[in-house]
């Protein structure tokens, strides 16, 4: 059933993927991936954390979005490089359950796992700098809240045990900080792929109560595969 899932989700994505390649298409035409305009998908594995909080663990995540390069000058190395996270969480793992209020509950979860995995649509704005194939890039990144939840899990009873739990109330709406990183583009010229790392250093407390100062952290690693147009020869 996950995997199901999972297919349906890469599938969806790419569906948009596609319309919005046509609509940037037509609005850029052969500007678009030959030198001042780059355009591409986004993707690739990402370990987050709470800044502050020592009882929990990273958690494992992958990511899928868009990227949007846009050059300053004609002869200039530098670029506004910009995109959405459309498929992004952030959380921890390896933390202390908590009670919800339900006796049998809690005595079943006491000695269990908790996880919380937020949905967070990213859009990073960020300064690129391309030294030859090698570029540094650095700015902020704005969030999104959309989904969160707890999983509660338990391995004592004869099997694994969860529960999820909806917690989207306990997180503020938005979440901001600051990203930065390099990369490596794997040929010269306007149009190629590139990978790379990227942090995230979360500077909002996103996380309502009062019981705990929570900051987003996160660290990408990931490729970008310019889709589109494509016409300049440019090295």
């Amino acid at each position: 059933m996950l995997k199901i899932s999972s297919a349906f989700i890469v599938l969806f994505l790419f569906s948009f993927s596609a319309q919005a390649q046509l609509l940037i298409v037509a609005i850029f035409g052969d500007q678009l991936n030959s030198g001042k305009i780059e355009f591409g998908l986004d993707g690739g594995y990402n370990r987050s954390w709470y800044l502050a909080r020592e009882d929990s663990h990273g958690l494992n995540n992958f990511n899928l979005g868009f990227f949007f390069h846009v050059k300053m000058t004609e002869n200039s190395t530098g670029f506004i490089s910009t995109g959405v996270h459309v498929k992004s969480n952030v959380g921890a793992s390896g933390m202390p359950t908590y009670s919800i209020g339900d006796a049998e509950f809690d005595d079943v979860y006491a000695e269990g796992e908790l996880t919380t995995k937020v949905n967070v649509f990213y859009v990073p704005i960020m300064w690129q700098q391309r030294l030859g194939k090698v570029f540094l890039e650095g700015g902020i990144q704005p969030g999104l809240r959309a989904k969160a939840f707890d999983y509660f899990k338990v391995d004592d009873y004869g099997g694994e045990l969860e529960y999820k739990n909806d917690v989207r109330d306990n997180y503020t709406r938005l979440d901001f900080g600051l990203v930065g990183g390099l990369g490596y583009r794997l040929k010269k010229g306007p149009v190629s792929t590139s990978i790379g790392v990227n942090y995230y250093y979360g500077v909002v407390d996103v996380y309502k109560p009062e019981t705990y100062n929570l900051k987003n952290s996160s660290m990408y690693v990931y490729a970008r595969i310019p889709i589109g147009a494509g016409g300049s020869k440019e090295d």
